[in-house]
């Protein structure tokens, strides 16, 4: 008899890791949009500003690599931080708590999307892997 033998790792801190950045990230958007003095504003936020829009995009991109994910949401994150801002200051609203609510429906659009297209596809009968 041959036993299979199965991984469970104790230390595997993957879900803390995303706890903790989800905690950091939300953490920033609030503290910006309270318009709080804390030392820690600036961090954080800046953290919110790069991991929202590359999280939303790492989810619509399953297929490649870890690393090639990695990179590609992070330079689309990037990018959409840059046409948030440029649209705001192309119509002559800018406004850094504007910038950050524009930031956070964008996201929060894309991960909605990913989820209904997934949803849509489980459902979707006929279909051959």
């Amino acid at each position: 008899m041959q036993t299979i033998h199965t991984r469970t790792s104790s230390t595997d801190l993957s879900p803390l890791l995303m706890g903790a950045a989800t905690g950091i990230g939300g953490l920033g958007a609030i503290l910006a949009l309270a318009g709080s003095d804390s030392a820690l504003r600036g961090p954080f936020t800046l953290f919110f500003l790069l991991a929202a829009p590359a999280v939303a995009v790492a989810a619509a991109l399953r297929g490649l690599d870890p690393l090639g994910r990695m990179l590609a949401a992070l330079a689309c994150s990037v990018v959409l931080n840059m046409l948030v801002a440029q649209g705001m200051l192309a119509t002559h609203r800018w406004s850094w708590r504007g910038g950050i609510v524009a930031v956070t429906v964008i996201s929060s659009l894309l991960l909605l999307l990913v989820q209904v297209r997934r949803r849509r596809g489980r459902t979707t009968t006929g279909r051959t892997p």
